[in-house]
């Protein structure tokens, strides 16, 4: 679905880049200037941010030529973010596509320069300040719990399943969205029980090291476990190695999420346990450079920058299995 987005982009581009008042232009100095700033990978998921990011940039550039000038930079930290956003503002950019490394740090930069006339594309997390014009686009959370939650409960009560452990990220908003919306789903089954009890689970920190030690709990405490909720695809990771590791037959289906490549790879080759993931994918962030784009073309509209509140734009998420996954899947990426 990416692939065909940015064969669409690319296909508009070629026909001519042309500025919202209407006017083509006309070189290098002419061009419209895109500012991208993203965190260097802390995890798997960020990882894709920064790959998607340039794979974005690299093929917009490819028939774009000189009337889009775009600079990506990759921030280890919210410090280092501050300081580059304020380098890519010195460098002139026009619009600026985020994904801050965290909310509060980033606020006051990006509205500082909103109210110079940068245009702002907000990926993934918004800001603690929501009294300005910029564009909130994120992924669906509670869509990615509720698609996972209806897969699992149907494909579990079909298999004649019924105990499960779940685990979920930390403690943030998004979190108890994607919670709420999983349990939401698996309590319509009373079939189902959940072994720690109620809506209750693990925070796996979306980290494979967690994802390994809480499975390693799970696998000591309960002696039969028929499904895992790991609502991430790198705590996956770490599940299936602690399952391995155990060798314990009882385990049939190990559910994360977000759509990494080594999980589209699983499902690609029929493994057993990882028949399906739920979409919270990284290529949000080609996503917003395409929004930055479109509107700079005047293909969207920028009333977004003059309004008193953030305009929302939610990616939907969905459900990726056997039947679908080659869709999705990008041997380049590195997630």
């Amino acid at each position: 679905m990416k692939k065909l987005v940015l064969v669409l982009l690319i296909t508009l581009l070629a026909c001519g880049f042309v500025f919202a008042g209407g006017q083509k232009s006309g070189g290098a100095q002419g061009a419209v200037k895109i500012g991208i700033a993203v965190p260097t990978a802390d995890h798997g998921w960020t990882g894709g941010i920064g790959w998607w990011a340039d794979y974005a940039v690299d093929q917009i550039k490819k028939t774009a030529g000189n009337t889009v000038e775009f600079r990506v930079v990759h921030s280890a930290n919210a410090t280092q973010q501050v300081s580059d956003v304020e380098n890519l503002a010195t460098w002139g950019m026009n619009y600026l596509v985020i994904l801050p490394h965290e909310s509060a740090p980033l606020t006051a930069p990006v509205k500082q320069l909103h109210a110079k006339g940068v245009k702002c594309i907000v990926v993934d997390r918004g800001l603690t300040d929501t009294s300005f014009g910029y564009v909130n686009l994120a992924g669906d959370n509670a869509g990615l719990g509720r698609f996972s939650g209806q897969w699992l409960a149907k494909t579990m009560k079909a298999e004649g399943l019924t105990n499960y452990v779940a685990m979920g990220g930390m403690p943030v908003v998004i979190d108890t969205e994607r919670m709420d919306a999983f349990f939401a789903e698996m309590n319509k089954e009373p079939s189902l029980v959940n072994l720690l009890g109620g809506n209750k689970y693990e925070f796996a920190n979306w980290s494979v090291q967690d994802g390994l030690k809480i499975m390693e709990t799970f696998l000591t405490q309960y002696p039969k476990i028929d499904a895992v909720f790991c609502q991430d695809d790198d705590v996956l990771t770490g599940v299936l190695q602690a399952i391995k590791e155990s060798g314990r037959q009882d385990i049939k289906i190990v559910l994360g999420g977000a759509g990494s490549k080594v999980v589209y790879e699983l499902i690609k080759a029929g493994d057993p346990l990882v028949r399906a993931t739920t979409l919270y994918h990284p290529s949000m962030i080609s996503d917003g450079i395409q929004y930055a784009v479109d509107v700079a073309a005047g293909r969207k509209s920028d009333a977004f920058h003059n309004a008193s509140s953030p305009t929302a734009v939610v990616i939907p998420s969905g459900l990726v299995d056997k039947s679908n996954v080659d869709q999705y899947y990008n041997a380049d990426s590195t997630f």
